[in-house]
């Protein structure tokens, strides 16, 4: 068994596979250079454990901060009215959460109801798993302040790093260059925040992209730990900074909505959305992809870890249109109603029901 799980390793890990020619393992172990303090694959363990210490501070946070403050400024943490027990009704709610008029005109015939209160049971019902506009306010405090931390220090760590400046940097002298501290740590905390996030998405606010999200935090996590293993972490730290700086702002629009000035979130999201194409479909493709797509070619032979490192980037990419749309939906109707309606995670199943209710 264990000859059997040594081969299928070696195999999966094949140097011609995730390094470029004429290089080894050996060649960027930890120990293999003097000079130069290649990555440690082994490290990749550590934002586990970190993980758990990030999720016990965001409950000591939210429970103790963010909570207290939402409070002080009026935020309510009234639960929604649960809808009356009926084992008929829970019955065909179980089977499908979507009722069309025949369905309820039966079920009303049946327990000799009127329509309208199968309707309004319907309601409460979808309604009475919603979370407390409190509790929003929380996660979204604790988004925001992992962003703007995340943000602030990722530029502080890349400011004086030549890849930030000239991008072709982060090509020259792979795959042997050497990881500092502050590139460690940043590293390893943001890896650490998205296991976080995958625990957490399960058990927070449910989203309508749900699954969206967790395709977006495992390619995170993948492409992350990827380019730690194959030394491409200088690329990797960009991608990082990109998509930090729009998500501080989302997050604060969201804070502003929650805890009722609609004119600060309005002005928020209108940054945020001007933010988020200007990063996400402006420089993230043309600065980035770009680059990884046409110069890094000219600058270091190819491998076929190359290419499936940017298929993940693109696969990102494919998300961020994916988001934009729902931003530019959301815009529009913020037009139409003379204010930010809804959310572009809603957290509703229904996302008009939901945008209504915020």
């Amino acid at each position: 068994m264990a000859g059997l799980y040594r081969t299928v390793m070696d195999t999966f890990w094949c140097e011609y596979v995730w390094l470029p020619p004429n290089t080894t393992w050996k060649d960027i172990a930890p120990e293999s250079s003097a000079e130069v303090q290649h990555a440690d694959y082994r490290h990749l363990l550590y934002p586990l454990p970190m993980a758990l210490v990030m999720l016990s501070l965001r409950y000591v946070l939210e429970k103790y901060w963010f909570a207290p403050v939402g409070i002080s400024i009026g935020i309510k943490n009234t639960k929604p009215k649960r809808a009356p027990s009926n084992p008929v009704l829970e019955k065909a709610y179980t089977t499908s959460k979507k009722w069309k008029h025949k369905q309820i005109q039966g079920l009303a015939k049946q327990l000799d109801m009127s329509e309208r209160q199968v309707e309004r049971w319907l309601r409460l019902r979808k309604g009475q798993n919603k979370p407390s506009t409190l509790t929003k306010f929380c996660e979204n405090s604790w988004r925001c302040l992992y962003y703007t931390s995340s943000f602030i220090y990722g530029l502080a760590v890349l400011w004086n790093k030549p890849w930030l400046w000239n991008i072709n940097e982060c090509w020259n002298g792979f795959p042997h260059q050497s990881v500092t501290n502050d590139i460690w740590w940043y590293y390893m905390i943001s890896m650490a925040f998205y296991w976080s996030l995958c625990v957490s998405q399960f058990f927070d606010v449910k989203r309508k992209d749900f699954w969206q999200m967790f395709i977006h935090h495992i390619a995170t996590i993948v492409l992350m730990c990827l380019s730690w293993v194959v030394n491409v972490f200088r690329i990797g730290s960009l991608v990082l900074v990109v998509h930090d700086s729009a998500d501080i702002f989302l997050e604060a629009a969201k804070m502003a909505k929650y805890s009722g000035y609609q004119k600060v979130c309005d002005t928020i999201f209108a940054i945020f959305t001007v933010l988020w194409i200007v990063t996400r479909l402006g420089v993230y493709p043309f600065w980035i992809i770009r680059n990884t797509s046409i110069e890094a070619p000219k600058i270091v032979p190819m491998f076929p870890a190359y290419y499936i490192f940017n298929s993940l980037l693109c696969l990102l990419l494919v998300l961020h249109c994916f988001w934009t749309y729902l931003i530019l939906k959301i815009v529009a109707n913020s037009l139409n109603a003379g204010q930010m309606e809804g959310d572009i995670r809603s957290s509703s199943e229904d996302y008009s029901e939901d945008s209504k209710s915020q």
